[in-house]
């Protein structure tokens, strides 16, 4: 058995691996949202612009095909490697960029958004990262990678109208296809091969584990979660840029907004990530950053007249997003069976994309037939279900995920190890896989006795 201390670095291996895979999402994602600020300026002027459904299609349609497809593509890599199937998300990414750039009407765009969103490689991506780093070092390489997601998010929306100014939105398609191929670059160059690459049950998705993640009804609750959170924002984005034009501002100064507020927003959350967690009061957090998600909804409904009405409206809505987006994942961890957490984040991350679509898509039909009004109330009503959803959850364990890894033993030895490991003071759960080699733990930190645990996995193993 070898259990490394947790405090040991990465190696410059590992570190490697997990920056240039965090690149190499946060190209992918990047060239996603860098087109959500500008999208609705540009589609009023291509034939079929004049629908607002269309529009909200075109806008959100790269999340049904990543919905539809990313799960399959994680069991794709599985059987023919990570980097070929990265390598294909890659190039359907830059087709589709391409599609999209040299569109004639808004058709040609859903289109080439579809084609986009088929390249889902976040699985690959992860399982990929999963195979280079040590279990002791593996959620500080997810964690990066997911971090990229919030950080390229920040970033798309304040370079975007600028660069919508320089090259418009066409140009903005046809770079981040070029983008796409140069992240291939750094597929082949920088990231390492693995020299083992097997299934993880904490990173990949499971045909097994999908029942019994599906009948969370805590999950499930999280699940809608991610789902109202980003349909409400993809909806956002077909009304917010037009009402600041509206209310006076140029198109390509919207940055002066969204700097500050994005900027402002991650300063604000600090102190409540750092109480949920300190104070275990994880979910009274929560609660509280949809009921500002709903006020920051209400908001945008009542000051779309106002620059800085609609910029105060912003900084609440983006406050309580960040939080979420950054709450969410920690709660799937904590609350998904410690053997499942991976098919919990797969059914999650897909569950998310959907959102994505359904948000743009409806949201356009609305706006186009109904104005801004019905647009929000149906954001609204989606929040307040999930409001009710979250009072009603259970309050989550105060537990972290820990991996140790094991030699080979047999089926009843590990079961064995299994009910050992959890008897231990402060484990809440241990659970031994020998097809993987691994130790998986749920623990209360406070009460964690490490050195009992190391010393029982090496008399054991």
């Amino acid at each position: 058995m070898s259990a490394s201390s947790s405090s040991e670095k990465m190696s410059p291996a590992e570190l490697r691996a997990t920056i240039g895979l965090a690149g190499v999402y946060g190209l992918r994602m990047f060239g996603l949202f860098i087109i959500l600020p500008v999208f609705a300026f540009y589609a009023e002027d291509l034939p079929g612009g004049n629908n607002y459904t269309l529009i909200g299609i075109a806008l959100g349609a790269y999340g049904l095909t990543q919905a539809i497809l990313q799960i399959p593509f994680g069991w794709l890599s599985d059987r023919i490697g990570r980097k070929p199937v990265i390598y294909l998300g890659l190039i359907l990414f830059a087709i589709g960029s391409l599609i999209a750039a040299l569109a004639v009407d808004i058709y040609w765009v859903i289109l080439g958004r579809i084609i986009q969103g088929a390249g889902a490689i976040s699985a690959a991506v992860m399982a990929l990262a999963a195979d280079l780093t040590r279990e002791e070092h593996r959620t500080k390489a997810m964690a990066t990678i997911g971090m990229t997601i919030g950080t390229v998010f920040a970033i798309s929306l304040i370079v975007a109208p600028v660069l919508n100014q320089w090259i418009g939105v066409p140009g903005i398609f046809a770079m981040t296809g070029v983008l796409a191929l140069l992240a291939m670059i750094v597929v082949k160059k920088i990231i390492p091969d693995p020299q083992i690459s097997r299934f993880h049950s904490d990173t990949e998705a499971s045909a097994a584990s999908f029942g019994s993640v599906l009948r969370d009804t805590q999950l499930l609750r999280l699940n809608y979660g991610i789902f109202a959170l980003h349909a409400t924002l993809m909806a956002l984005w077909l009304v917010v840029p037009l009402t600041l034009r509206e209310a006076g501002m140029a198109a390509d100064d919207h940055w002066q907004i969204y700097l500050p507020v994005l900027l402002l927003s991650i300063v604000l959350i600090i102190p409540a990530i750092i109480y949920a967690e300190k104070r275990a009061q994880l979910k009274f957090v929560f609660i509280a950053a949809i009921a500002l998600l709903l006020i920051g909804q209400v908001l945008l409904a009542t000051t779309f007249d106002s620059i800085w009405g609609t910029a105060i409206a912003l900084l609440v809505f983006f406050t309580a997003f960040n939080l979420l987006e950054a709450s969410l994942p920690s709660l799937i961890s904590k609350i998904a069976p410690v053997g499942a957490k991976g098919t919990a984040i797969g059914v999650y991350s897909s569950t998310q994309f959907l959102g994505a679509f359904v948000g743009a898509a409806v949201g356009g039909y609305l706006f186009g037939n109904y104005g801004s009004s019905a647009l929000y109330t149906f954001c609204g009503l989606l929040l307040i279900v999930w409001l009710i959803l979250a009072v009603t959850m259970k309050a989550p364990a105060a537990v972290r995920s820990k991996m140790y890894h094991v030699q080979e033993m047999d089926l009843n030895k590990s079961k064995e190890l299994s009910r050992e490991l959890a008897a231990i003071p402060g484990v809440h759960e241990a659970l031994v896989l020998v097809n993987e080699r691994v130790a998986y733990l749920k623990v209360d930190m406070k009460g964690f006795d490490e050195e009992r645990v190391i010393k029982l996995l090496g008399e054991k193993t």
